[in-house]
């Protein structure tokens, strides 16, 4: 599916306010996780500044023993310190990765902003190398943008 077709579908879900937003943000993983082909792992971290960690609040795919990522470690570490946007074509490239699944080969963290903090960020693994595209990036800074309106 492509992704602008996804756009109806996830502001659906964050419109959706009889839903709890953690409920809302599991439903946005679960729908882009079974709508892209190559999203094979799809969640949300959310930043505790003071403790400089993210922690998993939402995601679809296999659990992960990652529900906690210390600020500068991994991909969504170092997100969580440059506020960037961070594709990763080859996971196996990365000296600072930490590999959630011997199958992962590809990795794409857009931050969180709200009110112009960084206060999380969605994480996407692939299973297919280099599949990302600016048309990802574009579209999961769109969808960051309309969940910082429920947070």
């Amino acid at each position: 599916m492509s992704l602008i077709n996804l756009k109806p579908k996830v502001t659906s879900i964050i419109k959706d306010s009889s839903e709890s937003t953690v409920s809302r943000l599991t439903k946005i993983c679960e729908v882009l996780k079974d709508s892209v082909a190559y999203y094979d792992w799809v969640g949300f971290y959310f930043a505790n500044h003071e403790a400089r960690t993210l922690h998993l609040q939402a995601y679809a795919g296999e659990a992960t023993d990652h529900t906690v990522i210390p600020f500068g470690k991994g991909i969504c570490g170092q997100v969580a310190v440059s506020n960037e946007n961070f594709v990763v074509p080859d996971v196996k490239a990365q000296d600072n990765y930490i590999a959630c699944s011997i199958s992962v080969k590809a990795e794409i963290v857009v931050p969180l902003f709200k009110d112009g903090k960084n206060i999380g960020q969605i994480d996407i693994d692939s299973s297919t190398k280099d599949p990302f595209t600016k048309e990802d990036e574009v579209f999961l800074e769109w969808m960051n943008a309309e969940v910082a309106s429920i947070l």
